[in-house]
Formats: structure tokens, C-alpha cells, sequence
């Protein structure tokens, strides 16, 4: 990749896009693109596993799609793990991000391909790969954009959600009608188009306004490094294949097993990888103590994803089963819901980016932040329990209590989205850079890996239960957040 030769602007009086950083606008789009591939997939895939063969789908059964869809969130996300450590350690974060890109569009030309279940399990291994190379990186590039103390930050992340929101609004609604009116093929190709354009714009974009530091890794492998990473990765290897082995030797070799597996492995590595920040000799003491402050965080993240992340799983079943979708004349597609999430994203960002840039430093903390989040996520589920006990789970009930679910959530994501992404960028030591924003997409990945158990309780019996249930732990974990916001503070050490 050419370099820019030309001298590089202090980032504190760079400010030509919306007041920010100008590699806030390839980062912005790059993301944007990303995102309308992935959630263009997303918005019809659940439909695309369990419709009928004969209406072109693979025949699943609702509670095993749910739980694949689940589990498959939980493996992207999981895989930014494998994308922190080839940003550190090997390609730095600009070619990782261009890798896991290309990646992730040969995933949804696997889709594209009408090859069954086959082309399904394909795509998702690219697709986990190649998301995980490319989001922790971007997001750690935008946080290298600005220098310590510059209070542009989370208004520069806002806006950087705001562009994953923009890509995701549009793709479910034209790739959700290519998919669900004509042919699910169709809906997945646009996806691919989509993630092509984003690497496009990557690359030129990249060569002009990305700092020439993105190019090298931080913690680059030292000689004995590289044998040191494949004993351990053939050991795992040969772990993971011997419990396969063992599961097919048992006779309980089967795709919800396995996908109970994967469970397991996304809720375990959160917990290696705290292990492995806590006491690495890389670590300061001060530095280890912004990691205890992160684990509280990181909890509290994860019960919020495990919430909005059934909005493509448990809320996307509920669009199609249970909701009146001919609404003011409109004939309303189950796939055209997933756009209320960016959507509300979209209508609230303006006023929380003005909101946080009005209070600077006076705004609350982030642990204040993401307590009240968590109330908000409660809430949301709360008013998914009333149509159910109002009217019964044969009914067919107004499109607004879905609306009303998703504008409640999705205050939540902007107390706790945008702020975590920006506050993980400042607690991270210096030697796992990547790897610590690698760990704010493991707590989705662990909120989705116990989602791919739960959703398999939600049944039209036990519907009220099921949203009341956890509706309680979000607001319980929100009013425990509250009582350690103080404590928080305190192992922050003067991070704002």
C-alpha cells in the first residue's frame, strides 16, 4: 500500500469531517458498508433457515434457527479476539481490517450461491473470520484518532455509530425485499456488493487519511514467538477436535449440541482473556486497575447485548408470527423491522452527540451511563409483556408494540454503545491495544452465546414469562451498576 508522504495534521485541530478527524470518514464509511452487508444478510437469514424448502428455504425449525442466529452473533464477535491479536502482533490494523473485508464478502457470495445448508455453514465460517479481523480494528483506529484529552471523542464515536447505523437501516429494507418478494439469493448477493463498495472505499481512503502507524502491528511477534503460537494453536485445535470426536463417539453429535458447545467456548474466552490482562508483566499497576474498572463494565455490556441482540432472533419470530403486518395500508415485510434498530439510532444520535459535546466534562461518568442503560433494556422488554397477557399469543397485534420495544432499546444502546466503544479505547494497556477492544465485542459475543440457550424457551406459552424474566435482570443488573458507579470511578483513575 502507497504511503502518503505528506506531513500528517496534529489530530486536535484536524476537523473536516463534522468537526473530527478526516480518517473518521474512511473509518465511517468503511463500517457503514460493513454494516449493510452483514445486517442485509441478517435481516433475512433467520427466514431463509427455517422457511420450507419449497419457499426456498433450508427447513430448520424455528427454535434451531433462532439458536444458530444466536450463536452465529456470538462467533463473529468472538472472532475479534483472532482480529486484536493479527493487529498487534502481525499486520497492524490497516491490512487487517482490508483482509477480514474481503473475507467477509466471499461469505455472503457462499450465500448467494443456492447450494444449502452447505453454503450456510460456509458462509458463516468466512463471515465469523472475516468480521472478526475487521470490526475490533476500525473501531481501534477511530480511538487512534484522537490524542489523550481531546474531548472529541464521544461525539467521534457517536458519529462513527451513527455510519453503522446509516448501512444498517438501508440493507434490510432492499435486501429484505430482493430476499423475502423474490429470491432469498438475491437479497444475499446485495450483501456481498455491499462489503465490495466498503473495501473500495477502504482502500483510497485509507492511503489518504490514515495514519501510517495503522500499518504496523504494536506488539509486533518476536523470533520465538511464531512457534510459540502454533504449538498453542495446534493444541487447541486438537482439544476442540477431540471433544467432536468424543460428542460423535457419544452418539450426541448433533447441531444444537454443537452449537451448546460453541456456547461454552464464547461465554470461557472473556474469562482467559481478563485472566491473561490481569497478570501480564506488560500491564502497569495502573494499568491493571482500568481493567477491574472494565470488568464491571463488560458485565453490565453483556446482559444489554444479550437483550438487543434478540431483535434478529425472539423479536424477528415475533414480526412474523404474531404481528398484524398490514398496517395503514402498508403490507409490512417481517424483515422491514430489523431497520427500527438504526433507525431510532439514527433519530437519537444528533441529540446525544449534542448533549455529551454541551456537558463536557460535566457530563455523567460511564459507569453512570451504562446503569441507566440498563434500565432503558429492561423497560423495552417490559413492554413486549403487555400485548402478549392484553391479547394472547393467537392473536396478531399492532406493529407499534415492536416499534415501542425497539425506541426504548435503542436509548439504551446510545448510554451504553458508543460510550463503551470510546471508554475501552482508554482502558486499554498499552501492550493489547486491539486486543482489549477485542474484548468489548466478546461481551456480545457472550450475551448471544447465552442467548443461543434461552431463545429455546421462548414458545407461545410461555411468552409473558420469557419477556418479564429478562426484562428483571436488566433492571436488577442496572440498579447494582448504580451502587458500583462510585467504586468504578475510583479504579478508573482519573480517566474521564
Amino acid at each position: 500500500m502507497v504511503l502518503n508522504n505528506k506531513p500528517e495534521p496534529s489530530t486536535t485541530t484536524d476537523r473536516t469531517f463534522f468537526g473530527q478527524p478526516r480518517g473518521l470518514s474512511t473509518l465511517f464509511f468503511t463500517e457503514m458498508w460493513e454494516r449493510f452487508s452483514y445486517y442485509g444478510m441478517r435481516a433475512i437469514l433467520i427466514y431463509y433457515m427455517y422457511y420450507s424448502v419449497t419457499k426456498g428455504g433450508l427447513g430448520f425449525s424455528q427454535a434451531t434457527a433462532a439458536s444458530v442466529m444466536s450463536i452465529y452473533g456470538s462467533m463473529v464477535y468472538l472472532s475479534s479476539v483472532l482480529g486484536g491479536y493479527m493487529s498487534d502482533r502481525v499486520w497492524g490494523s490497516r491490512k487487517t481490517v482490508f483482509i477480514g473485508g474481503v473475507l467477509i464478502m466471499f461469505g455472503h457470495i457462499a450465500l448467494s450461491v443456492p447450494a444449502g445448508s452447505m453454503a450456510l455453514f460456509i458462509s458463516i465460517l468466512l463471515i465469523v473470520l472475516g468480521t472478526g479481523l475487521l470490526k475490533p480494528n476500525v473501531s481501534e483506529m477511530v480511538g487512534g484518532l484522537y490524542d489523550e484529552g481531546d474531548t472529541r471523542r464521544d461525539a467521534g464515536f457517536t458519529i462513527f455509530v451513527f455510519g453503522i447505523n446509516l448501512g444498517s437501516l438501508v440493507a434490510p429494507l432492499l435486501v429484505g425485499w430482493l430476499g423475502l418478494k423474490y429470491n432469498f439469493h438475491l437479497g444475499f448477493s446485495l450483501a456481498a456488493i455491499g462489503m465490495f463498495l466498503g473495501l473500495v472505499q477502504y482502500w483510497i481512503g485509507g492511503k489518504k487519511y490514515l495514519s501510517k502507524d495503522s500499518l504496523y502491528p504494536t506488539d509486533p511477534l518476536e523470533p520465538g514467538d511464531m512457534k510459540k503460537l502454533t504449538v498453542r494453536g495446534t493444541i487447541g485445535l486438537v482439544a476442540f477436535g477431540l471433544v467432536i470426536i468424543l460428542m460423535y463417539l457419544l452418539g450426541s453429535l448433533n447441531l444444537n449440541n454443537f452449537v451448546l458447545l460453541l456456547s461454552v467456548i464464547a461465554i470461557a474466552a472473556p474469562v482467559v482473556y481478563f485472566t491473561i490482562f490481569l497478570t501480564s508483566k506488560k500491564v502497569t499497576s495502573t494499568e491493571r486497575k482500568h481493567v477491574w474498572a472494565y470488568l464491571g463494565l463488560f458485565i453490565a455490556a453483556m446482559i444489554f447485548w444479550a437483550i438487543e441482540e434478540q431483535g434478529s432472533s425472539v423479536l424477528a419470530l415475533f414480526a412474523a408470527n404474531q404481528t398484524n403486518n398490514h398496517f395503514l395500508g402498508v403490507h409490512i415485510l417481517p424483515s422491514w423491522y430489523q431497520m427500527l434498530n438504526p433507525l431510532f439510532i439514527l433519530i437519537y444520535t444528533p441529540f446525544f452527540a449534542a448533549m455529551w459535546n454541551r456537558w463536557g466534562k460535566k457530563q455523567p461518568s460511564s459507569p453512570a451511563k451504562f446503569a441507566t442503560g440498563m434500565l432503558f433494556a429492561g423497560a423495552s422488554y417490559l413492554i413486549m409483556v403487555v400485548p402478549v397477557v392484553m391479547f394472547g399469543t393467537d392473536a396478531r397485534v399492532s406493529p407499534l408494540w415492536l416499534v415501542g420495544s425497539w425506541a426504548v432499546v435503542e436509548i439504551a444502546e446510545l448510554l451504553i454503545s458508543p460510550i463503551g466503544l470510546s471508554v475501552t479505547t482508554k482502558l486499554a494497556p498499552k501492550a493489547f491495544q486491539s486486543q482489549m477492544m477485542s474484548m468489548w465485542f466478546l461481551a456480545d459475543a457472550a450475551g448471544q452465546a447465552v442467548n443461543a440457550q434461552i431463545v429455546k424457551l421462548y414458545t407461545p406459552e410461555n411468552e409473558a414469562a420469557y419477556f418479564m424474566g429478562v426484562a428483571i435482570v436488566a433492571i436488577v443488573a442496572g440498579l447494582i451498576m448504580f451502587v458500583l458507579v462510585k467504586p468504578i470511578k475510583n479504579l478508573m483513575a482519573g480517566i474521564k
